[in-house]
């Protein structure tokens, strides 16, 4: 059963000393979420948000999301052109935590909305950017993952054997994506820090620009790649200028990891697949199966698109554009959770199934009322009783 918000404001007074509530209210409409979550205002209008995993991915999230924020220290933070969430404290219940956060400035909207405005487009490029131009030295420190290209690679690979091994793959798309692994060039790149879970439930918007950045618990070296997958599966008119506004900031050097995103975005669909498969969940693997069958219909009137460049041209984000716009709709909504939203729907199986290298996303549709700015007690009321 969900905590009321009457609890999660009870505890947020144990976490956080001599904190003065004011006014509470849920956090997410939703019951079933990886967390019970509130919004807490104090007598001097301070926004806080405490959370409680309510599984027990969600409390590996929830740790690996506060490793993160530790190691994204006053330095590193000064170094990134928006905001990150502060930790502010935690109390432990039954056996786990809840932790108490400020609340960040800004709104969050879908994907196709944030890329159908070329100043929030440009914004989010850069912003990646930022975060891909951090010294990776803290990383280590910190204890995070750290991959070489060979490993990302590996990673790739064994997803596709793993894939293939269900017997569900399409020959068209075993071959296409045993292409772009083979390839050499493609995986050709300097490893970066990368946030390791974005999507557009991490982004928060203020002003036509990205204000805030979420969900952490991702925060390692790796395939800068991986942070990009989630802008070609969006529609908006202005995702080319996404990754453009990227490319410019880091200077063109990796010039594959459009091929590479791609790749990403498309085996998205074999971890949805295993999902089905590991959950015995007959719908799930028939869902999988209808959209990988529809990937290979667009792969099929686009074979002069190859993701190696070593076999043919290389796709431009119109190109990649194009074809996902001919892909399932339902390939693109399940993306990496943030850590810091809640849901009504429960991820933790999909987490699971698909070992440290996956991303899924919510396909719930709701918003996290988190990602506004401070607000005042009348006004939160207000917003409260619109829901």
């Amino acid at each position: 059963m969900a905590r009321t918000q009457l609890t999660l404001a009870a505890l947020a007074t144990s976490a956080v000393p001599g904190l003065d509530v004011a006014y509470t209210r849920k956090h997410s409409a939703g019951a079933h979420g990886l967390f019970d979550s509130a919004l807490v205002i104090d007598k001097d209008g301070r926004a806080l948000i405490i959370r409680v995993p309510t599984s027990q991915s969600a409390e590996t999230e929830q740790s690996a999301d506060l490793v993160a924020l530790r190691a994204l220290t006053i330095g590193n933070r000064s170094r990134l052109p928006f905001d990150v969430p502060e930790y502010v404290g935690q109390t432990p219940i039954q056996g786990t935590r809840a932790v108490v956060y400020e609340l960040l400035a800004g709104d969050s909207f879908e994907a196709d909305a944030l890329t159908g405005h070329e100043g929030v487009s440009g914004s989010i490029g850069r912003a990646i950017a930022a975060i891909h131009s951090l010294p990776s030295a803290f990383i280590g420190t910190a204890g995070l993952s750290q991959q070489s290209a060979q490993q990302c690679r590996t990673d790739a690979i064994d997803l596709i054997d793993r894939a293939a091994n269900t017997g569900y793959l399409p020959a068209a798309l075993l071959r296409r994506w045993e292409q772009a692994t083979d390839d050499d060039a493609l995986w050709q790149f300097a490893p970066a820090v990368v946030h390791g879970s974005m999507s557009a439930d991490s982004i928060l918007i203020t002003d036509d620009a990205v204000s805030g950045i979420l969900g952490w618990s991702g925060l390692a070296v790796g395939d800068p790649a991986r942070d990009l997958h989630w802008l070609l599966a969006a529609r908006g008119d202005a995702a080319e200028l996404a990754i453009t506004a990227y490319s410019t900031a880091r200077q063109g050097s990796d010039t594959h990891i459009t091929q590479r995103a791609m790749l990403y975005a498309e085996l998205e669909l074999a971890r949805w697949l295993l999902h089905g498969v590991s959950s015995h969940d007959q719908s799930i693997v028939d869902d999988a199966v209808a959209m990988l069958d529809g990937l290979v219909d667009t792969v099929h009137s686009h074979t002069q698109q190859p993701l190696s460049p070593e076999t043919g041209p290389i796709m431009t984000v119109g190109d990649v554009e194009n074809m996902l716009d001919h892909m399932p709709r339902a390939a693109r909504d399940y993306d990496q959770h943030a850590a810091m939203h809640t849901d009504s729907y429960d991820f933790s199986g999909l987490t699971a199934d698909s070992g440290s290298d996956s991303d899924s996303d919510s396909d719930s549709g709701e918003s996290d009322d988190s990602r506004s700015g401070t607000i005042a007690p009348d006004q939160a009321a207000s917003r409260s009783s619109s829901e």
